[in-house]
């Protein structure tokens, strides 16, 4: 970008919906480290709808090898970009570098979701006595989604919880990365005083 290298982690949304498993998590992890020690500026594109369910992925350590994206992304002293496309939910959204693990910049397109979980299991969980109690259950649940998509589920929510820079339009996005990563070029992180981390095995 902009006649310079750049190293880019996006999850496929056309492959388990985006969802990030252990192998996804652990090629991610190492791409991310590879670019950090070749000083590779980081641009992540994220569509992630969490971590992969399932007994095969708890079995084989599904939250240790996410922590292994976590520790790279977090240990990384490179320019780090993150622009949200569109789906954002829970621990997957932090581990694909979000602000609150050290991201210099975060953007997201103006048709995004960052939310813990989608707007069915979020009403279901948040209005539980509420849906009970009601005449007509039904009804009200699909009230409470709605409420919940309409206030939660949108970017500027985001963004005035200061976890998102901007909302940008998706025809700029091109020309914003370009200008943030060209803002970070000089970009100098302090490492703390110790010999090395301690990353999960």
């Amino acid at each position: 970008m902009d006649g310079n290298t750049v190293g880019i982690v996006a999850s496929q949304p056309r492959s388990m919906a985006g969802a990030l498993d252990i192998d996804a998590s652990e090629k991610a992890a190492r791409f991310v480290q590879t670019c950090d020690a070749f000083n590779i500026p980081l641009v992540t594109l994220l569509d992630v709808p969490g971590f992969l369910p399932g007994v095969d992925q708890e079995h084989g350590g599904i939250i240790r090898h996410g922590a292994k994206l976590l520790y790279a992304y977090c240990n990384a002293t490179v320019p780090r970009v993150q622009l949200i496309l569109r789906k954002a939910y829970g621990g997957a959204c932090i581990v694909m570098d979000s602000r609150s693990v050290g991201a210099d910049l975060a953007y997201a397109w103006p048709t995004n979701e960052v939310v813990v979980m989608g707007a069915e299991g979020a009403a279901n969980v948040i209005f539980r006595r509420r849906i009970q109690q009601a005449d007509d259950p039904e009804a009200v649940r699909q009230r409470m989604v709605k409420e919940y998509r309409a206030e939660l589920m949108h970017p500027y929510y985001t963004a005035e919880r200061g976890l998102i820079d901007d909302v940008i339009d998706p025809a700029d996005t091109r020309a914003v990365l370009v200008r943030a990563l060209r803002m970070l070029r000089g970009k100098h992180a302090e490492l703390p005083l110790r010999k090395h981390g301690n990353p999960p095995q």
